[in-house]
């Protein structure tokens, strides 16, 4: 089993910033690949930026410069800094690691969900 931890949502006024934490932990060989999702009031489940574990990142437009992702491979966490913060940012923003695990049938990538943490940008 694999458990993810996320903190560091609340609420914060336009302009401002929060830094969210993820960390990981379970029995797992790897983790590829760790990243941040969210969902608006009504809306679906999006991307919001992921990265490798050599390094690579990728984000969505709506938050390229104003958010960057990092780890700690070590600690198996990853961060979300979050600046420039709008009330469109306002979300429930979740947590994913893709990690390879030991079956019965040999090893498998997994992708597994953090439960959630609140960010509201409001005045």
């Amino acid at each position: 089993q694999v458990q993810l931890v996320e903190s560091g949502g609340g609420l914060v006024q336009p302009g401002g910033s929060l830094r969210l934490s993820c960390a990981a932990s379970g029995t797992f060989f790897r983790i590829n690949h760790m990243g941040w999702y969210r969902q608006g009031p009504g809306k679906q489940r999006d991307l919001v930026a992921t990265i490798h574990s050599a390094g690579l990142t990728n984000y969505a437009d709506s938050v390229k410069g104003r958010f960057t992702i990092s780890s700690d491979n070590a600690k198996n966490t990853v961060y979300l800094q979050m600046n420039s913060l709008k009330p469109e940012d306002t979300a429930i923003y979740y947590c994913i690691a893709q990690c390879l695990t030991s079956q019965p049938m040999g090893v498998m990538a997994t992708d597994y969900w953090g439960q959630g943490t609140q960010v509201t940008v409001s005045s």
